[in-house]
């Protein structure tokens, strides 16, 4: 019996048939210390934001402390292929200040002309900036409730996820990560390094290194940037995703404050070198801020590594750490706790030389009474 023939590839998406879909637009802010989550349910229509779960998920599973959820009017954006849209929009309020806003687009784009968004997506200060501008009658409303509100203008965090239906247009998700058939990894590839053009093969390999799935219908593919999701029912990874891009944020921002603290330790170091009487200078206050800093971030690294619980539900604590891999978050926590002990290290070196310089300073007084008390004896004879 003469062997079957070799099963024929399916072809890539057909650059004429639309794939469906949906754009998920994550946009994370951080509003100051603390937001008091009972005072901002006063202020503000807003809901306790559970963690979706699918029947596999224990009840155990959740945010801890649970966060706010609001429901803001729809935002209109100006993208790429698709014009003018409205998005949906939501927030979510975290107790230590961090805010996500999450945007929902309708996509059905033939694949060439999803590609050609993602590329443009690649420069988000449009919808960085809309994100803000929808979010400002929020924020002056929930003043009342936050503890030392700070909003800056150069700190935000966004992220991308394309989640689409799996099956037609789209082959199977095996095919789409297979080496082998070049259009259809390279245009996923794509999608997740947001680049309207093809890549390299080994940019592509890269690019879809970190996935999995849960059922052979399911894809989830990330990178730095962006991800890809095939998935219908997916509410779960989506609030995963969205957490670890929150988180990635709350760690820029406490590095930037050791930045701040190393820089006023290094202005500390030289005017006590020129300083004639050094021992009149005081640093218990800076040596007090940077206790209340180093308190206040090893307090983020917990509540931010404690909020969302992910143990019970392997799925998730996969999604979890593959979009923290991709983020070196562990990377960005020891770069934090390194800079921790070097500034300490900094101000513990400028207080312990101003303290030597005093106590030189009481020898020499010691010194002097003791001389003065010796001549006037000297003379009182």
């Amino acid at each position: 019996m003469a062997d079957p023939p070799p099963a024929q590839p399916e072809p890539a998406p057909d650059n004429g048939t639309a794939v469906g879909g949906t754009l998920h637009v994550y946009v994370a802010f951080d509003w100051g210390d603390e937001i008091d989550l009972d005072h901002a349910r006063r202020l503000v229509p807003a809901e306790i934001h559970a963690l979706s779960r699918r029947r596999r998920t224990p009840t155990s599973i959740g945010y801890r402390p649970p966060p706010l959820r609001v429901v803001l009017p729809p935002v209109p954006l100006d993208l790429d292929g698709l014009g003018t849209v409205t998005a949906a929009a939501g927030v979510t309020l975290f107790d230590f200040a961090a805010v996500s806003m999450h945007l929902r687009v309708p996509l059905e784009l033939p694949p060439e002309r999803l590609r050609r968004l993602a590329g443009w997506l690649a420069e988000p200060s449009s919808l960085v900036a809309a994100a803000r501008s929808a979010l400002q009658p929020l924020h002056r409303q929930l003043l009342p409730a936050l503890r030392d509100p700070l909003w800056q203008e150069d700190m935000s965090e966004e992220y991308f996820v394309f989640q689409l239906p799996p099956g037609p247009p789209l082959p199977p998700p095996g095919q789409l990560l297979s080496g082998l058939a070049v259009e259809r990894s390279g245009w996923l590839a794509s999608l997740v390094r947001l680049e309207s053009g093809p890549l390299s093969t080994e940019e592509v390999t890269e690019a879809l290194r970190l996935h999995l799935s849960y059922s052979p219908d399911d894809l989830f593919v990330c990178d730095w940037a962006a991800a890809v999701l095939l998935d219908r029912d997916c509410e779960e990874t989506l609030q995963t995703i969205e957490f670890a891009n929150l988180q990635l944020l709350e760690f820029r921002h406490i590095d930037n404050r050791l930045d701040d603290s190393l820089t006023g330790a290094a202005r500390l170091l030289q005017p006590l070198r020129q300083s004639r009487l050094p021992f009149w200078r005081s640093y218990a206050r800076p040596l007090r801020l940077l206790g209340e800093l180093k308190v206040e971030a090893n307090g983020l690294f917990e509540r931010t590594g404690n909020v969302l619980k992910l143990v019970g539900d392997q799925y998730l604590a996969r999604v979890y750490r593959l979009v923290a891999t991709r983020f070196h978050l562990e990377t960005w926590e020891h770069n934090i706790q390194r800079k921790l002990e070097v500034a300490e290290g900094a101000y513990q070196v400028v207080s312990d030389q101003a303290a030597g310089f005093r106590t030189e300073f009481l020898e020499l007084v010691v010194v002097f009474l003791i001389l003065l008390e010796v001549v006037l004896a000297i003379f009182h004879r």
